[in-house]
């Protein structure tokens, strides 16, 4: 079970992995300029977590889950979301009709943004009570998507046609939608089933949540 980091072991193994696997992903990407705007929000995590963490660690709960996304955002960049190997095999497995990768990815940017609002909210006690913090990581969430999705919409705008292989659409109208619903699934499902063991972990710096 993981927990506090004190030590730079767990941040470092983590940084070191999805190091390796944005070098990979870079070696010959579907495309390069989408590529490049997919690993970008990993590398600037990358960059704020190994600024901070001397004087900022986060719980390794949070650390194993933000290298999870940044592996999600590499692995996109590197076929385009509409080309992901994975995604495929689950449009086959449950008979889709498209490739439901991108759906993933917008899941963990819920899932996993809820749970960094929860460690700082709760860390710095800007909030009491289990129901008034996963409220506010869910709006958090939901702000992170449409920030996203308004970067999507600017894109498209730029880049014209090109845009096409960053915004993963296939063809659906009802794309933009769908993301943000998901990163809505993502933050309450991170809400519902990490919030009690994020606690415990949590009362290893001091702080708590009440029931």
């Amino acid at each position: 079970m993981p927990t506090t980091s004190r030590s730079p072991v767990i941040p470092l193994t983590l940084a070191l992995v999805v190091l390796a696997a944005l070098l990979g992903s870079g070696i010959a990407p579907f495309d390069r300029l989408t590529w490049i705007m997919e690993v970008l929000p990993a590398v600037i995590a990358l960059g704020v977590l190994a600024a901070t963490w001397r004087r900022y660690p986060l719980t390794d709960l949070l650390y194993v889950l933000i290298a999870l996304h940044a592996l999600v955002l590499i692995l996109g960049g590197a076929y385009t979301y509409a080309r992901v190997p994975l995604g495929f095999w689950l449009q086959d497995l449950f008979e889709l009709a498209r490739n439901p990768y991108d759906r993933l990815g917008h899941f963990m940017q819920g899932f996993v943004p809820a749970m960094v609002a929860r460690e700082i909210l709760l860390r710095g006690g800007y909030v009491r009570g289990r129901r008034t913090a996963a409220f506010l990581c869910v709006c958090v969430a939901l702000a992170v998507s449409a920030c996203y999705e308004l970067i999507e919409w600017w894109a498209a705008v730029a880049l014209g046609q090109g845009a096409d292989e960053f915004l993963g659409t296939q063809g659906d109208q009802w794309d933009t939608q769908w993301d943000m619903f998901m990163a809505l699934i993502g933050s309450a499902c991170a809400m519902l089933l990490l919030g009690r063991w994020h606690d415990r972990l949590l009362t290893r710096f001091g702080t708590g949540q009440p029931g």
